[in-house]
C-alpha cells in the first residue's frame, strides 16, 4: 500500500513536458550558429555538476518532440520543475538548467534562402 501512495505523489509532480514559449536571441542567429551555441553548451554543462547519464538524458529529451521527451525524462528519472524542461533536478536533489536555446529555435533565427 505505501508503494502506491508514493506513486500518487510522483504522478502529481510528473508535469507535461511542453516546448518554451516563443523567444528571441538578443540578435537574429543562423542555423550553424545555433548548432554551435548547442553543441558546445552539452559539452561544458556536465563539468559544471550533475551527473553525465542525467544531463544524456535532458539532450536526448532537448532533441525530441514532447511525448518522446517526456518518456526520456521520466525512465531517468528526472524532476521536471518546469514544464519546459529550463529547470530539472535529478532523484538526488542535483539541479540542471537548460537554456532555452537548447530546447527551440528562436523566433528571429535566420532561414537558409
Amino acid at each position: 500500500m505505501g508503494c502506491a501512495g508514493s506513486r500518487d505523489k510522483r504522478d502529481e509532480t510528473a508535469k507535461k513536458i511542453r516546448k518554451p514559449k516563443p523567444w528571441k536571441h538578443s540578435e537574429p542567429i543562423t542555423r550553424v550558429q545555433l548548432t554551435r551555441m548547442r553543441d558546445e553548451f552539452w559539452d561544458t554543462a556536465p563539468h559544471y555538476g550533475g551527473r553525465k547519464e542525467i544531463w544524456d538524458a535532458l539532450r536526448a529529451a532537448a532533441e525530441a518532440d514532447t511525448t518522446l521527451a517526456q518518456a526520456i525524462v521520466e525512465s531517468a528519472g528526472v524532476i521536471v520543475q518546469n514544464p519546459d524542461l529550463t529547470v530539472c533536478y535529478d532523484e538526488r536533489g542535483a539541479k540542471y538548467e537548460l537554456p532555452k536555446y537548447v530546447l527551440s529555435e528562436p523566433a528571429n533565427l535566420i532561414r537558409d534562402s
